[in-house]
């Protein structure tokens, strides 16, 4: 029996209505995985995709704050839970949902980890998704492992890195992992890729240049493009709000916007 009260269902059987899964993994943690989780799906979901986000950090979710849905509860449906329904119509599963409050620690060993995400793949009813982002927690353990093994074929992985040298080292892992794995590369995401100031004009590369475009080189996979830094990012995150939304005229919606079409495209689908 699930702990949800249902019987388990096949993988085969739980996510036949989506269309593509595409997992957003990082080797390295604090490098931006849920922001562009958040506003990849958010970028698609305005293009008139049908999208859902399953939030496989069990240990820290984030993804019901950065749509602002933090608090909300998921219910029983006829066949199983429903996802929480969040900005533009997202469907969103997380276990925030199901913690008695934002301050409770999930202090869990493999098993229940791998359980809990067995669940959110077989017994939630989905639906028709053209697209379901997996926000993956930092490594190449327990959480990463069973998402793949639920969902038998993932579409692929983007796989997110900043420039610095310490990022690099990490994050080719999650690359040799995917490979392992057998879960398609879609390509390297740069994040936090230089700051312009607006009183000068002048760019500086906080964390260095060209840590992405490096791991593509090295490891033969293709790079999607980079995200610059903005201090809203973090305004749009505090505030629930999509970057993408709140601020859709700047540099780094626009290249989040790019990435995501390309994404789509590599994955069959026309979004222009």
């Amino acid at each position: 029996m699930s702990g949800f009260g249902f019987e388990v269902r096949s993988p085969e059987e739980a996510i036949e209505g989506i269309k593509h899964t595409v997992l957003v993994m990082s080797g390295k943690g604090g490098v931006g995985k849920t922001f562009i989780t958040v506003n990849l799906a958010s970028v698609l979901a305005l293009k008139g995709y049908s999208v859902g986000i399953m939030d496989a950090d069990i240990h820290g979710p984030s993804i019901p704050k950065m749509l602002g849905i933090s608090g909300s509860r998921m219910y029983q449906g006829e066949i199983g839970i429903t996802p929480v329904v969040g900005p533009l119509g997202m469907r969103v599963v997380s276990i925030d949902f199901l913690l008695p409050t934002s301050d409770t620690p999930v202090i869990w060993r493999g098993p229940l980890k791998s359980r809990m995400i067995k669940e959110f793949i077989n017994n939630i009813e989905w639906g028709e998704l053209d697209f379901l982002f997996v926000d993956l927690p930092p490594g190449t353990g327990d959480e990463p492992l069973s998402v793949v093994q639920e969902l038998r074929k993932p579409s692929g992985a983007v796989i997110v890195t900043i420039p610095t040298e310490v990022s690099q080292i990490v994050v080719r892992k999650a690359v040799v992992f995917a490979r392992q794995v057998k879960v398609p590369i879609l390509g390297i995401v740069e994040n936090m890729s230089g700051f312009t100031c607006p009183d000068t004009g002048k760019t500086y590369m906080i964390f260095g240049a060209g840590g992405g475009e490096a791991i593509a080189k090295a490891m033969n996979v293709p790079f999607l493009g980079s995200i610059p830094l903005d201090p809203r990012i973090a305004e749009a995150s505090d505030k629930g709000v999509p970057f993408v939304v709140m601020w859709p005229d700047t540099p780094a919606t626009k290249a989040i916007t790019n990435i995501a079409l390309k994404i789509a495209k590599k994955l069959g689908e026309n979004a222009d």
